[in-house]
C-alpha cells in the first residue's frame, strides 16, 4: 500500500479556514443553525469546524451534535459480519433549522443519502446543507453533492482519501493507493 499526501498540514489549516469563513457567513448569528457531524469520521471534524468559527468570528455557541447512520444504509443487511454503530448525541432541536451536515469525505453519496434518512427521525429541518473536506467527484452513484467543500480530487476506485488527524492539533489529508485483490 502506498500513501501520498493530498493536503499537508498547512494546506488543511488554511481549507477549514476558508470552510468556517464560508459557513459563517452564510449562517451567522448562528441563532437558527445547527451543526451535525456525521458519525464516525465527519464527527472530529464538525468539532473542529464549530470550535473554529466560534473563536475566530466571536459567536457564542454554535448547537451541535453527532449523527450516526449505520441502520440506514441501504447495505446495511448486506455485509458478511455485523457493523457496530456509533452513539447518536443529537440532544439539540432542528425543527424548523439550518441544519449543516458535515462528513470527511464525498464518496458515493450512500452516507449521506443515510444521513438524510437518520436525520428525519429527529425532526423536519428548513434547510440542509452538506459541507466535505474532500469530494471525491467522478464516483458519485447518487445525486448528491456538497454546498461547501475543501477540495476536489479525482481518485480511481483502489484509493482511498483519509483524514489524518495523527498529530496533535494538526490534520493532513492521504490518498492511499490499496492493491486490487
Amino acid at each position: 500500500m502506498t500513501k501520498k499526501v493530498f493536503l499537508t498540514a498547512r494546506e488543511s489549516d488554511l481549507t477549514l479556514s476558508r470552510i468556517c469563513y464560508q459557513l459563517n457567513e452564510n449562517h451567522f448569528p448562528w441563532n437558527n443553525s445547527v451543526i451535525i457531524g456525521l458519525q464516525p469520521r465527519g464527527n472530529q471534524l464538525a468539532k473542529v469546524i464549530a470550535e473554529r468559527i466560534q473563536k475566530n468570528f466571536k459567536v457564542d455557541e454554535i448547537k451541535n451534535g453527532t449523527l450516526d447512520s449505520t441502520f440506514h444504509r441501504d447495505d446495511f443487511r448486506r455485509r458478511e459480519s455485523p457493523i457496530n454503530a456509533s452513539p447518536n448525541d443529537m440532544s439539540i432541536l432542528i425543527e424548523g433549522k439550518k441544519v449543516i451536515l458535515i462528513d470527511d469525505v464525498l464518496y458515493t453519496g450512500r452516507s449521506v443519502r443515510a444521513a438524510l434518512d437518520a436525520l428525519g427521525d429527529y425532526g423536519r429541518p428548513a434547510k440542509i446543507e452538506l459541507c466535505v473536506l474532500v469530494d471525491r467527484r467522478f464516483s458519485r452513484e447518487l445525486p448528491i453533492q456538497p454546498d461547501y467543500s475543501g477540495h476536489r480530487v479525482d481518485a480511481i476506485s483502489n484509493e482511498k482519501v483519509k483524514l489524518d488527524w495523527s498529530k496533535e492539533n494538526s490534520l493532513s489529508v492521504l490518498i492511499e493507493n490499496t492493491p486490487h485483490a
